[in-house]
């Protein structure tokens, strides 16, 4: 997978690498209780924890091992945000944003650019899932062309938690029959919901 060009433009954004000096802002960010709702981890709460997850950031860029954009605003190139796709089979698409920031199509913008990148580099499919607690999350996965498959109740680490999750899936190779099947096998309880 080539994460070489890496710097995508929108009209309002710059996406790229996350360094080493975006540790404020991915702190800002991640540690916000009201954005790590549904995020798999619990809120930041200090720099050094913030620098620990940037480093983890960086030696995926040194891996090669998917994608982790920085969304930032055009007029001063700091993170507000990020999208990453998972160098895992799942190619699992995941975004976050800055309350402040909410509401404003931002991580619409920035996802369908990385959903471009990733047909220009041959990525065959992405999937992404989103609480049902959280359906603005699913309405930016419609919009970018992602299309739901399925649901299931995992019991979800680390918060410990059992959440009903909406599975979509978008093929970016044209093979519209493809479902990635893992976690309907993984969890016991799965369903299809009707009209989504």
């Amino acid at each position: 997978m080539d994460i070489e060009h890496f710097n995508l433009e929108t009209e309002r954004l710059i996406l790229r690498k996350f360094t080493s000096q975006d540790a404020q802002a991915l702190l800002s960010i991640l540690g916000d209780q009201e954005v790590n709702t549904f995020l798999p981890m619990f809120p930041l709460k200090t720099i050094e924890e913030a620098k620990t997850c940037l480093q983890q950031y960086l030696d995926d860029y040194d891996r090669g091992d998917g994608y982790r954009y920085a969304v930032c605003l055009k007029k001063d190139n700091i993170p507000i945000g990020y999208v990453h796709v998972s160098g895992e089979k799942s190619h699992d698409f995941g975004y976050g944003l800055k309350k402040e920031f909410w509401h404003r199509g931002i991580i619409t913008e920035a996802s369908q650019a990385v959903v471009d990148q990733l047909r220009r580099d041959g990525l065959p499919y992405i999937t992404a899932t989103h609480d049902v607690n959280n359906p603005r999350s699913g309405e930016v996965m419609k919009r970018i062309g992602m299309k739901y498959q399925y649901s299931y109740k995992e019991q979800w680490q680390p918060k410990n938690i059992l959440v009903t999750f909406r599975m979509y899936q978008l093929n970016l190779d044209g093979n519209e029959g493809r479902i990635y099947w893992e976690y309907w096998e993984r969890y016991p309880v799965h369903f299809v919901e009707s009209g989504l």
